[in-house]
């Protein structure tokens, strides 16, 4: 599980200094933010920015995943939950039975990259393809064109929105009645950075991973949503022209309506400052 802290100021420093009259300093706040991998390196960005706006407000971003996140939002134990899913109506349920309604926020949007080894000539799968790869009808190379070699699968782990979203999306095609799921043989990784190793070092591996997050040396495949369509390849461009098929928005949530230091962090996430760290990291601006 990726735990990334980040502590931004020592609480001294929080406040301007007065030796004059201490009654001028600010005292610290702190805004607990944690979840999805995906989102949590553009957190960071943003904690480490807006120390410059708001010295005064310290911020503490972890990872875990988006289903970690969440369920640390209704234990009560963050301010601010990161998701690259959509909150699941049974947490919206529990969260309910505790007295508060989560509330959405989405602050960017993204695709994810399905990506192999350079070394392998395959360039262009359909959705239909990958879902066969990652189910298990497919296990060689040979079968989508490309060389005779086994397919080595990797996902991220099932705490993972990315998964969850890969899983609704590539496997199932978006069809609520399908029922598909990743074959026994997937290799189950928890994080973005253990995929890309992964790939990276095994010329049969398939994986998938958020734009952001893939190296220059990885290929991507470009995807065609069926047989006979333009194959695309995910980029700023494709997300904002709904012509590459596996792109998502990405969340924060918070427990009811955000109220004080979380609702001015918030606001300011939408900001065209912090919507540039946003296409500066490979993710897609909301504004």
């Amino acid at each position: 599980m990726v735990a990334i802290l980040l502590l931004l100021a020592m609480l001294a420093s929080c406040a301007p200094a007065s030796t004059d009259d201490p009654s001028n300093s600010q005292p610290a706040v702190f805004i607990e933010n944690k979840g999805s991998d995906t989102i949590v390196n553009l957190a960071l960005a943003w904690a480490e920015r807006y120390q410059t706006v708001k010295p005064e407000v310290i911020l503490s971003v972890t990872g875990g995943g988006s289903g970690t996140g969440i369920a640390a939002l209704l234990n009560g134990t963050v301010d601010i939950a990161n998701a690259s899913r959509q909150i699941k109506p049974e947490e919206i349920a529990d969260a309910q039975s505790k007295g508060f309604t989560p509330n959405e926020l989405v602050i960017a949007k993204d695709a994810i990259a399905v990506i192999v080894n350079p070394s392998n000539p395959v360039r262009e799968l359909t959705l239909q393809q990958i879902s066969d790869i990652y189910s298990g009808v497919y296990s060689n190379w040979s079968q989508v064109g490309g060389p005779d070699w086994p397919i080595v699968r990797l996902s991220r782990e099932t705490n993972s929105g990315t998964h969850v979203y890969f899983l609704e999306t590539v496997l199932r095609l978006g069809q609520k009645e399908n029922h598909t799921f990743f074959s026994s043989e997937t290799l189950l990784l928890p994080s973005s950075e253990g995929i890309i190793n992964e790939v990276r070092l095994n010329p049969n591996a398939i994986g998938y991973d958020g734009l952001g997050y893939v190296p220059k040396d990885l290929k991507m495949i470009a995807i065609a949503p069926q047989a006979g369509d333009a194959y695309i390849l995910p980029s700023i461009e494709s997300v904002n022209n709904n012509t590459y098929p596996i792109a998502r928005d990405l969340y924060m949530y918070t427990a009811g309506q955000p109220q004080g230091e979380v609702a001015v962090y918030l606001d300011w996430i939408l900001s065209p400052e912090a919507q540039q760290i946003v296409a500066e990291l490979g993710f897609v601006p909301v504004k």
